[in-house]
């Protein structure tokens, strides 16, 4: 096949546990050929979409001489058989374009995740589609609202809509002297951007869980432990990646939302669960096999492009 990946820059990447080089890796052993481009260097003309990129050679698991690129072309991405919006957010107007342009390809060519669905979809508010499986959960620019949520729950977490990373985050108790301040960073522009405001969950020390979907369904689980004194599991943060098994509750959660993955075509998604609550679903560029495999669970990128080899079949 041929396979175009909407990325950030391949050579900026940290290979050990990065889900797109292992998606590229995977594509590479079975042959198929690989480019790589930008969301800012899409192009739309009339109805044609194209990029300037460049072709992937010799990838390998060595950080620093892990990929030679070839030399800049103008990609024609109708004539690609499979096109993977792999960008790290934020989710913000530039995704919400590059996603606009790629719904402008031919039905013929693969585009995952959906873009018309990843732009309708976005993690943080598709979530609350399901709240009966989340904690209490509460999006708006109303600081009244806020403030009336904190009295009710005490201790909160606030973060902003269209994050990510957990850059932001922030672990709000009843008496914190810094919840005025925090409000008027967050709203104090006009027409200031939602925020989230959620009941923290004192189960995240013992982790958070990702949990991996294949076309809905589940494939394999890792925890992420924040480190002491962080309020945050994210890796890159200091969290620590431990092996998990899927427990009847990561199944029940899967099973509730499974249909509308399927139905959107959200294929490679990751959802977030801590204590047994569900807290996002990821449909941008989920990440996490790499840990998986790493400790001896599936190799989601062999499943994946198995499911995309009978698809474009």
């Amino acid at each position: 096949m041929k396979i175009a990946i909407q990325t950030d820059p391949f050579r900026s990447l940290t290979v050990r546990g990065d889900t797109t080089f292992a998606l590229a890796l995977a594509a590479q052993a079975r042959g198929h050929d690989l480019w790589e481009y930008q969301p800012e260097h899409l192009r739309l003309d009339g109805n044609h979409v194209s990029a300037r990129g460049r072709r992937l050679f010799d990838l390998k698991d060595e950080q620093g001489d892990h990929v030679r690129l070839g030399e800049e072309e103008i990609l024609d991405l109708a004539g690609m058989d499979v096109v993977l919006i792999r960008q790290d957010p934020p989710f913000d107007m530039v995704y919400m374009t590059a996603c606009y342009i790629l719904e402008k390809l031919p039905e013929n060519v693969l585009v995952l995740n959906d873009p018309a669905e990843i732009r309708s979809a976005p993690e943080k508010l598709f979530v609350m589609d399901y709240p009966e499986l989340m904690p209490p959960t509460l999006v708006t620019s109303d600081e009244e609202a806020i403030r009336a949520f904190r009295d009710k729950h005490e201790d909160i977490i606030l973060k902003p809509l269209y994050g990510n990373g957990g850059a932001g985050v922030f672990r709000v108790r009843s008496d914190d002297e810094n919840f005025s301040s925090l409000l008027e960073m967050f709203l104090g522009q006009p027409r200031s951007l939602p925020i989230i405001a959620q009941a923290y969950l004192k189960e995240v020390r013992g982790g958070d869980k990702r949990v991996i979907l294949l076309d809905g369904e589940p494939v394999g689980a890792i925890n992420r432990v924040p480190a002491d004194g962080e309020a945050r599991s994210n890796m890159h943060v200091g969290g620590r990646a431990e092996p998990s098994e899927l427990t009847e509750r990561d199944l029940e959660i899967c099973a509730t939302i499974a249909p509308a993955l399927k139905e959107r075509r959200l294929v490679l998604t990751g959802i977030d669960v801590i204590g047994g609550m569900l807290t996002e679903i990821n449909v941008t560029s989920p990440t996490g096999i790499r840990e998986l495999k790493r400790f001896g669970g599936n190799d989601v990128a062999e499943m994946f492009w198995d499911w995309c080899e009978k698809e474009t079949s």
